[in-house]
């Protein structure tokens, strides 16, 4: 590599030497990332796919760690001036980033800037609507959709005479079973605590998160998840952890090598899995819709989406947005579509994409990997399942996350610690709507 990185600079040394246009050189597109396993391996395929379909940009793709990671070292680069051109960023980073003015560049403005082709109602409006201002405008580019779906490990449900559970209440049956049956460490878990235990369940369940449908409808909104379906369901998992029936994985996604590893036969975390599912289970699997509550009327609801978003930073000069627009057309193209999908576990962003997958037969063979898009479209969403928009969500979620394992730690009670929660989540959503609305 370093040898070809050095003929390459001579070579372009020597061709201005020689009065060749400057004109020639690439155009570098930086783009920082949170990928890891198999899906950082789509995002080195897709760059280097579109770097060798035309020679003027050239899109270098960074990890910088975690959601989280990565967009807090993107606000701070843009601070410093020297913000990359493509940020992805996770979907409840979104009202941060709005609020950000000057910090980005709108998608739609950028397409329109450069002249690029660019229609939005040609992608999944359950996947734009999110990322798009109530005019249908779309702020940042859909990148890497998924949604909460319960993974199964067969062959130890199998082994267990355990049915795949569709209901709670069936699931923490069928765990502790698993639990006698040879999984003493883990019956079930889950990974994104927040995302799967407060988030979806509420969504999935038609119960509001917070007011003013979630934040979508202004940045006044106030947290309402401590109601009583999110504090029985976390009543559960307090008892369920005692012996391990459940046994929590983490505030994030690190816990999920407890479900390839063969530990946890049950586990809930993104669709987005499924690459590394694919490339290190030793045993059949499938995911399947997340449980619900059959005594909530209504249940199950539709769910959210997960994943997240390319956002372009502001203050790049033109021709290098024009590169920038171009990749994005890159991105949008059915076929490639198709490929990010079947490769990635996430959700074809395109109808056109989704209807070709389907055409191929492909969810024939492989059905879960339609589940979250069966989730996503159960029914017609409400305001409490639109999605959720609420400002410092990265700090938001682990003011939630703490709380919610001082319960499994035996030091509150579920109420208590829900309503802790929301008492010093609501503060931090009123110091931000006092930077965000002017």
């Amino acid at each position: 590599m370093a040898l070809r990185q050095f003929g390459t600079a001579a070579a372009v040394a020597l061709a201005v030497g020689l009065g060749a246009s400057p004109a020639l050189a690439v155009t570098e597109i930086q783009w920082w990332h949170a990928m890891t396993g198999a899906n950082n391996d789509v995002i080195v395929k897709l760059a280097n796919d579109f770097n060798a379909a035309q020679s003027d940009y050239k899109v270098i793709p960074t990890y910088k760690g975690n959601y989280a990671d990565t967009m807090n070292a993107g606000i701070a680069a843009f601070r410093a001036g020297n913000a990359p051109h493509i940020m992805q960023v996770f979907e409840v980073g979104t009202a941060t980033m709005m609020a950000a003015t000057g910090a980005v560049k709108p998608v739609y403005k950028l397409m329109a800037d450069a002249g690029e082709k660019f229609d939005p109602k040609i992608y999944l409006p359950a996947i734009t609507g999110y990322y798009s201002t109530s005019k249908g405008e779309m702020l940042s580019f859909p990148f890497n959709s998924s949604s909460t779906v319960m993974w199964v490990n067969l062959d130890e449900l199998k082994k267990a005479n355990v049915a795949i559970p569709k209901t709670w209440p069936e699931t923490f049956e069928a765990a502790k079973k698993l639990h006698d049956n040879g999984h003493a460490t883990c019956g079930f878990s889950n990974s994104w605590v927040t995302w799967v235990n407060l988030e979806q369940l509420s969504a999935w369940h038609n119960v509001p998160l917070s007011s003013k449908a979630n934040g979508l409808d202004g940045f006044d909104t106030k947290l309402e998840f401590n109601g009583p379906l999110q504090v029985k369901h976390l009543e559960k998992l307090v008892e369920l952890q005692k012996d391990k029936t459940y046994d929590y994985a983490g505030r994030t996604n690190t816990g999920e090598g407890r479900f390839t590893s063969g530990e946890c036969p049950l586990y809930l975390t993104s669709s987005a899995f499924f690459g590394n599912v694919k490339a290190q289970a030793k045993f059949a699997f499938t995911a399947v819709p997340m449980p619900y509550y059959p005594d909530v009327k209504g249940a199950p609801q539709n769910s959210i989406i997960g994943g997240a978003s390319l956002w372009v930073m502001g203050g790049k000069p033109a021709e290098e947005y024009k590169g920038v627009a171009k990749f994005l057309t890159f991105l949008s193209d059915t076929d490639r579509q198709v490929y990010i999908h079947k490769a990635s576990g996430y959700l074809p962003i395109t109808k056109a994409a989704y209807e070709k997958a389907k055409a191929e037969g492909f969810y024939k063979d492989q059905p879960y990997l339609e589940t979250p898009l069966l989730e996503l479209t159960n029914k017609e969403p409400t305001e409490n399942s639109r999605g959720l928009r609420l400002g410092n969500m990265v700090q938001l979620r682990d003011v939630w996350a703490e709380e919610i394992e001082q319960a499994l730690a035996g030091k509150k009670t579920a109420k208590q610690a829900l309503d802790a929660a929301v008492e010093r989540g609501n503060t931090m959503l009123r110091q931000f709507e006092k930077t965000a609305v002017k």
